[in-house]
């Protein structure tokens, strides 16, 4: 008489056994294509508002999104207004604009700061004093009184202040900053 095993691999612990670990063959789905023998994981919808999908290989699921037309048979109206709902409803998923002025910098200053020290012609690592100067130095030479009728001037005299701001500003945080 023949003794047939009759012990599991998981000892007595179900939990030490990985999920979908069956000794049974796994069925894999191929890819929808004609003639593709590779695995198809990726869906793809086979129409707009239809929960029917293609399932195709990592290839033709490229080839497939390349031609896929999300406003296909709306019209612009239609199109805009669906675009703009949905933007609506993703704009939790944004960033909060507000953190958007202290984007990567150096590490000390912000990406605003880099840029209004570049405006003023300043090294990364400028102090505030040289700051102070550069800016009085620039306003001094560009603006609209000693210059009258110079537009260009008077742009860059509003550009100078702009970044005398943003660097007053993040000099005024890190002041305050706890330490």
């Amino acid at each position: 008489m023949a003794r047939i095993p009759t012990r599991s691999n998981d000892w007595g612990f179900p939990r030490w056994r990985g999920y979908e670990s069956a000794r049974e063959a796994t069925t894999i789905r191929l890819c929808d294509r004609h003639g593709c023998n590779e695995a198809g994981n990726c869906p793809a919808p086979k129409s707009p508002n239809s929960p029917d999908r293609w399932y195709f290989c990592a290839t033709h699921a490229g080839e497939y999104n390349r031609g896929y037309n999300y406003f296909e048979g709306l019209s612009a109206e239609d199109a805009k207004a669906r675009e703009e709902s949905e933007q609506r409803t993703a704009d939790g998923y944004t960033n909060a604009k507000h953190y958007a002025w202290g984007g990567p910098g150096d590490g000390t200053r912000s990406r605003d700061e880099m840029r209004a020290l570049e405006m003023l012609g300043l090294e990364s690592d400028a102090e505030f004093e040289e700051v102070k100067a550069a800016w009085r130095r620039l306003a001094k030479a560009n603006h609209p009184d000693v210059k009258p009728g110079d537009a260009d001037a008077a742009v860059r005299f509003q550009a100078v202040q702009a970044a005398y701001e943003v660097l007053k500003a993040g000099e005024e945080q890190r002041e305050w900053r706890p330490t």
